[in-house]
């Protein structure tokens, strides 16, 4: 059996997925990345390892995610790809009719708007915290409550107050002050579940036209109360899929599963041993401009593979300092 194997490398969180040449899932894994991609990668993929079929054969990898052209040095990737495009495929392929993606992640958003099957227009947030994961995740721990909690509480809420979103700053100081009120701790949660809507259709969205049907995905649409605050503010239904966070492990098989059977080529996947392998990081400061980046580099028996971390895409992918010229 022809098996493609996902991988979505985020800041949070780290994704695996299989799926067969039917386009069918076989099995996937979450786990928290915790600022380790290379350690939880290796456990990522021995945990995987376990789920693959009888008589089943990895035959393409794909990586995806901010640490995707990491994860694809150490898996031997066939295809990297970039969050946007893995979301979209896999959505549409199990909401074909899907024309407006939101993906809110633990430290980014994405609003990804598609016609006609193609992704004609898409948007980001990387810089503010509060349209993200963490802000709930913070306001959480603020509250001494387990964020697996809170939506379900969010949902008791009978008279939500306004929480200022503009910021995680702001957030905490104003929930503090409506905890001085007196104000019931369900309505204040469910105001932050309502702030981090706003911040999102305002800074994410920012007037872009969101038609039915809604997908919504990632980590936080594990909060219902979160679901309720964007079908209360859209006056839609919004829709979350079975699978909503591994959705880019996912689409990152479904694209490496085209990809391999396009091409015709054979799999550039290291194999299972890859997660026993050695490997040790450094960094430099790259002269190439005068933003003095701080690039991370990965090595294996003392033999650079790969490097990343700038904020250009100058040492994503590269093999060798020498191939830049610097």
């Amino acid at each position: 059996m022809n098996i493609y194997l996902g991988v979505d490398v985020g800041s949070v969180t780290t994704k695996f997925a299989l799926v067969t040449g039917g386009g069918e899932l076989v099995a996937y894994n979450y786990l928290r990345t915790e600022g380790k991609p290379i350690v939880v990668v290796q456990q990522g993929l021995r945990e995987i390892q376990k789920y693959l079929p009888p008589g089943g054969t990895i035959q393409g990898v794909c990586t995806t995610g901010s640490a995707r052209y990491l994860a694809g040095v150490i898996l031997g990737a066939d295809l990297v790809k970039n969050e946007i495009t893995a979301q979209a495929v896999a959505t549409l392929h199990y909401i074909p009719d899907v024309r407006t993606i939101i993906e809110i992640g633990g430290q980014d958003s994405k609003l990804i708007i598609v016609r006609d099957n193609m992704v004609v227009d898409f948007a980001m947030n990387t810089v503010c915290a509060a349209g993200t994961g963490s802000f709930l995740d913070r306001q959480a721990a603020r509250l001494n409550m387990r964020i697996e909690d809170f939506g379900e509480q969010a949902l008791q809420s009978r008279a939500p107050v306004h929480i200022d979103g503009r910021c995680t700053v702001f957030a905490e100081s104003d929930m503090i002050h409506k905890q001085q009120m007196g104000h019931d701790t369900d309505d204040i949660i469910y105001g932050l579940c309502q702030a981090l809507v706003r911040n999102y259709l305002n800074d994410v969205a920012a007037g872009r036209e969101m038609l039915s049907p809604i997908v919504f995905q990632g980590g936080v649409a594990f909060n219902q109360g979160v679901v309720h605050a964007f079908e209360e503010s859209l006056n839609t239904e919004v829709m979350v899929p079975v699978y909503h966070e591994a959705m880019g492990a996912i689409g990152a098989a479904l694209l490496v599963r085209e990809e391999m059977f396009c091409s015709g080529k054979s799999t550039g996947f290291i194999g299972f041993e890859a997660s026993e392998a050695g490997y040790r990081t450094s960094s430099f400061e790259c002269k190439a401009c005068s933003d003095r980046c701080e690039v991370a580099r990965i090595l294996q028996n003392d033999e650079v593979v790969a490097y990343w971390g700038g904020r250009c895409d100058l040492w994503e992918g590269t093999e060798s300092a020498q191939s830049k010229g610097i």
